[in-house]
């Protein structure tokens, strides 16, 4: 035999709560520089996820409502299960990280030093550093939230951050591509990328196979495959370039986040 297969599938891990909730002070091991006068306007603020500071306030919105996790690919049933998820999927890689959203609009007598509320996360993640390409992903606005200013300055504060270049005023990273996926069900997660200036590239078909929990919106899978019996579902694909950016959509995403 010219070759072996010594493949054997790794354990999965099982964290402590100090893994979970991290150093303090919290180690976001992220590879760009947080530039705060960037991610944020009058109204709303991108600051990292920490843990032990706003998982309590996070769960507190999402646990009791399953809904909030519908279209999305995976479901995380307790704090635990999203903090693990956090922690390997996120932290653990410093080209991704999840930002808590904080709506400077509405104060919250409990975290006075918040400045603001909680209300909602935004992440970037599957970031290909040599080709300047990321993806905002895992967007949530807790209910109370939509229909207000949140959801359009939270992607337009994100997309200045990571559009502008280094040498602008405010900085941002200087990436070249932006991806956004959503189930094609998802009309209003679509609909918000496109009035935020990302255009539609087409569909991944067959992308994810979907937990039992989330298989009413997904399509039958095929029988006999190692996870037969499994429903799955497609991605709708959009993207903002740099070029569209300074193509007029820049200025787009500044009258709706408006001056700092």
């Amino acid at each position: 035999m010219l070759y072996v297969n010594n493949c054997t599938s790794p354990p999965v891990p099982v964290l402590s709560e100090s893994e979970i909730h991290g150093s303090t002070p919290y180690d976001i091991n992220f590879a760009y520089p947080i530039h705060e006068e960037t991610l944020q306007n009058a109204r709303t603020k991108l600051v990292p996820f920490v843990p032990s500071v706003h998982s309590e306030a996070y769960w507190n919105h999402v646990g009791q409502d399953p809904a909030t996790f519908r279209y999305y690919p995976f479901i995380f049933n307790t704090l635990h299960e999203y903090l693990t998820w956090l922690e390997l999927r996120i932290r653990r890689d410093p080209h991704n990280i999840l930002f808590a959203v904080i709506d400077k609009t509405r104060p919250d007598a409990q975290h006075p030093d918040w400045d603001g509320s909680l209300a909602g996360v935004i992440s970037i993640f599957n970031t290909s550093a040599p080709n300047l390409a990321t993806e905002a992903a895992f967007v949530v606005v807790f209910p109370e939230f939509r229909s207000s200013h949140i959801a359009k300055d939270m992607v337009g504060l994100l997309l200045r951050y990571l559009l502008e270049l280094p040498s602008a005023s405010p900085p941002g990273i200087g990436f070249r591509r932006i991806k956004w996926s959503a189930n094609p069900r998802n009309a209003a997660s679509i609909g918000l990328a496109e009035r935020m200036g990302f255009k539609r590239e087409g569909i991944n078909r067959w992308v994810w196979v979907l937990p039992d929990e989330l298989a009413k919106e997904g399509m039958p899978g095929r029988v006999g495959d190692a996870f037969s019996g499994k429903r799955g579902r497609d991605s709708a694909v959009l993207a903002l370039c740099w070029d569209d950016w300074e193509g007029g959509c820049k200025e787009r995403i500044q009258e709706i986040i408006g001056s700092k």
